[in-house]
């Protein structure tokens, strides 16, 4: 039951990345991907975690600290193992080839003919600084915390510090091994992705300029999520080599010197230059909702579906921001049921806005007699099988929080879940029939398919809402109810292990992609809007 949580989190983010390239994997559609697979690389590599690894806290109420071996590997290898796996499931959610005769080189691919060679070298200069700065540690000693002094009695020496114990630290070359293990790992983690980047089939869909830039933008990305986690590691060292030791001179605060050249690394590798596919840039500019919105030849309720999609946005973040406020201020203590209220109050908004979007669609640019044009495939299959999975994760997070249920202490969630699901279920219904009974928008010779364009980009949006209403709704019941994983998965030992629930990890990733979800944009539909000269509808409208 360990991997359980990890397990879906991969299953959930390759879905997530086919979903990017299933339906059409174009040039824009690969470099979207490959901008995700950055993104949620880049998020899955935090090592904020392990910061504190080798400290052995006075205090044992104050803030933990990783100090045992099983600790310590936790927080070490789920960052690592995190990172590369998402940029290997980048590489393994491309399409297969569907043509019947494939394309191929004749040349060799090797891992070299993709490498970047200035990044390449600054990582192996970053990680040569990190495996410095773990050899450093090795030689340091440890020392034991200093117990804080209980209540009634004087510190045996008053130095400003005593009464709140003193922090120790385990001993250096126990921590240097674990630091050097994982930095190994993460190189021959590196090797192992590089490898499966180059020998990765050719899409078809791409001409052989860019299946190379392919690879080296999956290398660029991966060369400089991988520099920032040596030099995360190293900031670990500094952080185990400033800890002072105790005694009447001891302080409490001190300064990390490598952590500031972990936020150099982080501010380099962020701005990095990223390559472009060669057909982007000879493409012409790329239909986008700004170029939409500038062209003159859009017709009117394309420009208005396109900026309810910026009403969304600022629908949805005010929806929640008020929802967390509520909670803030009303709820003394904290009610169980406050969080998933607030995911349904945002969802069921924006659900609202895309029903009264079509109502205004149809007010402003629509005519009884107009023929109704349905598009022909209303959702890709990449985001009803998002979307799918997505309702799944839910009704795993449910049956837990029903098993939860049953254990002493623990919150009672999942019905009022199931009753805002219904709410939110009952206004997605209300946006698909807006949607499908809208009046049809009159449609000249150059402007056939301007209906059904519309009313997909509509039914994106509300597919795209559920999902991550879903996802959003099942780590709520996850963060919620996930003290009580080990009490539902009692361990055959008997004994509760220290590591955090993987209900919580799990929780903490699926909100992250929830997130990410909600704002996806709807460019790939954008390109199925015409643009012609509209025909002088405002005037028949009012």
């Amino acid at each position: 039951m360990f991997f359980l949580g990890p397990v879906a989190a991969a299953i959930i983010v390759y879905l997530f990345l086919r979903m990017q390239v299933w339906s059409k994997p174009d040039a824009q559609s690969v470099a979207s991907h490959g901008l995700w697979v950055g993104i949620i690389g880049w998020m899955a590599s935090s090592l904020q975690g392990a910061m504190s690894a080798g400290i052995i806290r006075a205090n044992p109420m104050g803030s933990s600290a990783p100090a045992t071996p099983d600790q310590i590997a936790n927080a070490l290898a789920w960052p690592i193992v995190a990172s590369l796996g998402v940029h290997a499931l980048g590489q393994l959610s491309y399409p297969a080839p569907k043509a019947p005769s494939r394309y191929a080189e004749l040349k060799i691919r090797r891992i070299g003919d993709f490498l970047p060679r200035k990044l390449a070298w600054t990582t192996a200069a970053i990680f040569g600084y990190a495996a410095l700065a773990i050899a450093w540690i090795a030689t340091l000693p440890g020392h034991s915390s200093v117990l804080p002094t209980p209540p009634g009695q004087a510190p045996p020496m008053d130095n400003g510090y005593m009464d709140q114990g003193q922090d120790g630290r385990i001993q250096g070359s126990e921590l240097a091994l674990w630091l050097g293990g994982a930095l190994i790992v993460l190189a021959l983690g590196t090797w192992l992705v590089l490898l499966l980047i180059a020998r990765r089939r050719q899409l078809e869909t791409l001409d052989g300029d860019d299946n190379r830039t392919l690879r080296t933008i999956a290398t660029n990305r991966l060369l400089r999520t991988v520099a920032t986690i040596a030099a995360g590691l190293a900031t670990i060292a500094g952080n185990f080599a400033s800890q002072p030791a105790p005694g009447a001179a001891w302080q409490s605060s001190w300064f990390n010197v490598l952590g500031l050249i972990n936020m150099a690394v982080l501010a380099a590798m962020w701005w990095w230059r990223v390559p472009e596919l060669p057909s982007i840039l000879k493409a012409p500019q790329a239909t986008s909702a700004k170029t939409l919105r500038s062209d003159p030849l859009t017709h009117g309720a394309a420009r208005l579906s396109i900026s309810l999609g910026a009403v969304l946005g600022v629908v949805g973040g005010l929806a929640l921001v008020a929802g967390v406020v509520a909670i803030l201020v009303a709820s003394h203590p904290l009610n169980p049921w406050a969080f998933p209220t607030v995911t349904a109050f945002a969802a069921a908004a924006l659900l609202i806005v895309i029903a009264a979007g079509e109502m205004l669609l149809a007010r402003n640019y629509g005519l009884p007699e107009a023929q109704v044009h349905w598009p022909r495939q209303p959702v890709s299959r990449g985001l009803l099988s998002f979307a799918i999975g997505s309702a799944l994760i839910f009704a795993v997070a449910v049956a837990f929080a029903v098993a939860a249920e049953a254990q002493p202490f623990a919150p009672r969630t999942w019905p009022a879940a199931l009753v805002l699901s219904a709410v939110v279920a009952a206004s997605a219904a209300a946006a698909i029939i807006a949607v499908r009974r809208r009046r049809g928008i009159p449609e000249s010779e150059g402007e056939a398919g301007l209906d059904a364009a519309l009313r997909a980009i509509s039914l994106y949006r509300i597919v795209r809402t559920l999902a991550a209403y879903c996802l959003g709704q099942a780590a709520a019941l996850l963060l919620i109810t996930g003290d009580a994983w080990y009490s539902v998965f009692s361990p055959g030992s008997g004994e509760y292990p220290l590591a955090p629930s993987p209900a919580n990890t799990v929780g903490m990733v699926l909100a992250a992609i929830a997130v990410i979800v909600a704002v996806i944009p709807v460019r790939s539909l954008l390109a199925t809007i015409p643009r012609a000269e509209p025909a002088n509808l405002g005037e028949r409208a009012q």
